[in-house]
């Protein structure tokens, strides 16, 4: 985690999401394709990130984390809305001038066992980006940066010349993070890099991702499910439900002043360790099911697994803004959450 000193308001962002949407078209026939409703992935989110920080996103499977993350590689093309790097629109970014800043924004893939190519060595997956933008590393120094780079991410730099079939899981991601440093960028994408791996392989990834923030003045987007990896690594963290954002604030704001109803139970659902906290913790367990993104509720999305709905709910989509009754109050509560009945919960969390 970064040691940020400044409040967000007082720093330029080095990431600037504005009213992002991704919908994906629905459509049917063969020969004339018609169509007839879409995928609403992504539906008008806003967030920053800051120079240096790591900005969690959470949120159930198929609220549109991953789509976030594939936009902001421009590996999807967004419907509507403007992505801004360094004051820069890159949403619609094309040939050298994309090339450019994908330079300075890499990222780290979910899967470690699918992101590497087997019929590649260690040496030419982390080497790809160098032929992609040879003025990195001349063609006769890459070997070298190569090995130095897996020395950074903790490998033997002797393992260049061998195949990704033999390495651990742990090993492989730590292969995909040292591809990612290699044109030494500005900001790391990593979409669940730890999901795929067992506990203890987990903590040593997220350690060293940890350290080579500090060591090289990384911004990290991290998105995952565990909410308790996502405070270890986060400075800030935003909630997704249903291609919204629901909640967004810093690590300590969200876990222990949540606001909003879906953040309250995502936390609720959290193992803890100690047993005396889980017999006095309250267990929020929601109803119903996740409704499709292809036909989304009206008016505030979660008012179909929500306790607190009421009639306006339906009618009219809550802001993501500061709650009202908390707004002059200057404590934890005061972060921006969509919900027009918000309240502080006191929820055991992850700790």
């Amino acid at each position: 985690m970064a040691d940020l000193g400044k409040s967000a308001g007082d720093r330029e962002p080095i990431l600037e999401v504005r009213n992002l949407v991704k919908h994906f078209p629905l459509t049917q026939g063969i020969l004339f394709k018609k169509q007839i409703g879409a995928v609403k992935a992504v539906d008008d989110i806003s967030f920053s990130l800051y120079r240096g920080e790591t900005l969690g996103i959470v949120g159930e499977s198929g609220c549109g984390k991953s789509t976030v993350a594939k936009l902001l590689m421009n590996l999807e093309t967004p419907t509507s809305g403007e992505i801004f790097y360094k004051g820069e629109d890159i949403s619609k970014l094309s040939g050298r001038a994309l090339k450019a800043v994908r330079r300075n924004i890499q990222m780290v893939f979910q899967d470690p066992y699918t992101s590497l190519n087997p019929r590649m060595t260690v040496g030419d997956i982390i080497g790809e980006p160098f032929e992609i933008h040879p003025d990195v590393a001349p063609k006769g120094d890459r070997r070298r940066k190569v090995q130095e780079l897996l020395e950074v991410v903790g490998l033997n730099p002797e393992y260049i010349n061998r195949y990704a079939h033999q390495f651990s899981g742990g090993q492989r991601q730590r292969i995909g993070i040292a591809r990612g440093l290699a044109l030494n960028p500005e900001i790391i994408v990593c979409d669940e890099p730890v999901s795929a791996l067992d506990v203890s392989v987990q903590a040593q990834v997220i350690n060293l991702m940890d350290k080579l923030q500090k060591e090289f003045e990384l911004s990290y987007l991290f998105i995952a499910h565990d909410l308790s990896i996502v405070r270890h690594i986060s400075d800030r963290v935003g909630v997704m439900y249903l291609g919204k954002m629901a909640e967004i604030g810093s690590d300590t704001e969200i876990y222990d002043h949540p606001t909003h109803p879906y953040t309250q139970a995502l936390l609720s659902a959290v193992p803890q360790a100690d047993p005396e906290g889980r017999e006095s913790r309250e267990r929020i367990i929601l109803t119903g099911d996740v409704p499709s993104p292809a036909n989304p509720p009206s008016g505030c999305r979660f008012r179909t697994r929500c306790w607190k709905a009421q009639d306006r709910c339906a009618e009219e989509v809550p802001l993501l803004a500061v709650p009202e009754r908390f707004r002059d109050s200057g404590g934890g509560a005061a972060h921006d959450s969509a919900c027009h009945f918000a309240e502080e919960k006191d929820v055991v969390g992850a700790s």
